[in-house]
This record gives C-alpha cells, sequence and structure tokens, in this order.
C-alpha cells in the first residue's frame, strides 16, 4: 500500500483522536468528551456563520446595495433596516430589535404550519380517502385490512387530542365514553409510531457506531503498514 501524505495523516489522525474522545463518553461525562463537544459545537458555528455571510448576506444584501438595479436596492435596503435593528437584541438597545423577531417568529411559524399542512395532513387526508374505495375482484385481503387501519389509526388519533368535556348538571365535566374509549386507541397508534421512530433513530445511531469501530480498525491497520512496511 502506497505511503499517506501529510495532510491525509493528518485529517486521519484527528479523526481518530475524536473519535476516542467521543467515545470516552462510556466512562461517563469528562473533560475529554466534554472538550470534543466543545470544538464540533465551536466549528459547526463557524461553518454556518461563513456559509450565511458568503451565500447569504454579501450576494443577497449587501451586493445588490452598491451594484444592483434601482428595485434592487430598494428591498435590498427593506431588508437591510429589519435586519440592522435585529442586532440591538445584543445591545442595551434591545427593545427596539422586538418587531423585528416578531417578524421572523411569525415568518417560520406560517412556513412550519404551512408546511405541516400541505406536507402531511393533506397527504393523510387523501390517503384516508383513497382507502375508501370501492373494493374490486383485484383487492386483496391485505389491501383492504390496510385501508381499515389507516382509517381506524387517522381518525383514532385525530380523536386522542379531543380534550372537550360534556357538563352533566351536578357531575364533574370529563369525557364522553366514546370519545375516550377511542382515544386511547389512538393513544395505542401513536405509542406504535414513536416506538418504530426510536427504532430507527436506534439503528441509524447503531450503523454509526459500526462506521466509527471499523474507522478506527482500518487507521490502526494503516498506521501499522505505515509504521512497519
Amino acid at each position: 500500500m502506497s505511503p499517506i501524505n501529510l495532510s491525509d495523516f493528518i485529517g486521519l489522525s484527528l479523526g481518530f483522536l475524536f473519535t476516542l474522545l467521543v467515545f470516552s463518553y462510556i466512562l461517563g461525562d469528562n473533560p475529554l468528551f466534554r472538550l470534543a463537544s466543545h470544538i464540533f459545537i465551536g466549528v459547526t458555528a463557524g461553518y454556518v456563520a461563513i456559509i450565511t455571510i458568503n451565500n447569504v448576506l454579501v450576494p443577497r444584501l449587501f451586493l445588490p446595495l452598491f451594484t444592483g438595479t434601482r428595485g434592487e436596492r430598494l428591498l435590498s435596503l427593506m431588508l437591510f433596516i429589519p435586519s440592522l435593528f435585529l442586532f440591538m437584541k445584543i445591545t442595551p438597545l434591545r427593545k427596539a430589535g422586538n418587531w423585528s423577531v416578531a417578524i421572523l417568529v411569525g415568518i417560520g411559524a406560517a412556513s412550519a404550519i404551512g408546511g405541516a399542512i400541505t406536507g402531511t395532513l393533506f397527504p393523510q387526508l387523501l390517503g384516508t380517502i383513497n382507502s375508501f374505495e370501492t373494493p374490486t375482484k383485484s383487492s386483496t385481503i391485505f389491501s383492504i385490512l390496510n385501508g381499515l387501519m389507516t382509517v381506524l389509526g387517522t381518525m383514532t388519533t385525530l380523536i386522542y387530542f379531543h380534550f372537550g368535556t360534556g357538563h352533566m348538571p351536578g357531575q364533574t365535566a370529563r369525557q364522553r365514553p366514546l370519545i375516550k374509549f377511542l382515544g386511547k386507541i389512538g393513544h395505542f397508534f401513536i405509542a406504535v409510531t414513536l416506538g418504530v421512530l426510536f427504532a430507527g433513530v436506534y439503528l441509524s445511531a447503531l450503523s454509526a457506531l459500526v462506521e466509527r469501530l471499523s474507522f478506527i480498525w482500518d487507521y490502526l491497520n494503516q498506521m501499522q503498514i505505515q509504521i512497519l512496511p
């Protein structure tokens, strides 16, 4: 095997070192693990800041102010003013930037709600509606049961988040028995879904662990070959 150059050696050695630092968490929280965490967070924050400056602020905010058309300059100026007020959040005049934060929160909330409706709720409703299609001769028992399970899971999960209560004279407010029973079924579907998601996260973490162990093994073999040709 050909010898590795200096830059590759440094990169592999840093990867090996930080892998061991992260694995030191097996012994409990310790300064080595915290050092690796702080370096990772610092590098990530610096990388995000550089990407934001080079790909967003400079080409979309500052350059149009000097080299853009009249419309582009006006738009950049309209964006520059709330950005300037946003930076006041780190100064004693932090209250002056509240309206900029309110705009950001409003836009973010609207985007999240719109994405949830168009990307999750509507497809789930369409899938539920398609489950009511008239069975044909080509339909199998499995497809029919799958449709029924989709309808049951969707309805009971939505009912689980119904917190309305019925009021009876002389009695405390409580949920109706049917709503409570269907809510328990929806709770079961939610628990199964969370279990599946947890299993997926666990498998992803296990794959990352296997990849890191394989990296350590390959690194040690590579160093052995370089030291003992």
